[in-house]
């Protein structure tokens, strides 16, 4: 059975919702920045902090990340909504594990939703169920 993480964008997030190209947008950034980590390490760090290509298809609701070798097969980003902690519909970003997603898949997209919550300062609701507030609270 598949498995979803949300990112939902709640008071105190940077932004009010993103669109698939704007999503597409987080993913490239993040593999821009793990490009610079690795040259500074002299070591090609991009390649093993984002073994995916990110594929479209036809349907501009959503995309997905293909594995390049055997470790990793899919992860599936697309807007959406989803109920917050306070119980309120909002606008998120939905990470969803096929049933086909290996260990290193969940890894990867826990990793994944942490970095863009983080940058986004939205609230974060795991694969496990748990939530992560990046988001400023009073």
């Amino acid at each position: 059975m598949s498995q979803s993480a949300y990112i939902k964008f709640v008071q105190g997030s940077v932004v009010d919702k993103l669109d698939v190209a704007e999503i597409k947008n987080q993913l490239v950034h993040y593999r821009e920045q793990t490009a610079l980590t690795g040259s500074q390490l002299d070591w090609n760090y991009a390649e093993a902090a984002f073994p995916y290509t990110i594929e479209e298809k036809q349907d501009d609701r959503w995309f997905y990340l293909k594995g390049l070798n055997p470790l990793y097969k899919h992860i599936i980003f697309g807007p959406g909504m989803a109920a917050s902690v306070s119980g309120s519909i909002v606008p998120c970003i939905q990470v969803v594990l096929p049933d086909e997603a290996t260990h290193g898949d969940k890894s990867k997209a826990n990793e994944l939703c942490k970095y863009i919550a983080g940058r986004l300062k939205a609230e974060l609701t795991m694969f496990n169920g748990r939530t992560i507030y990046f988001n400023p609270r009073k």
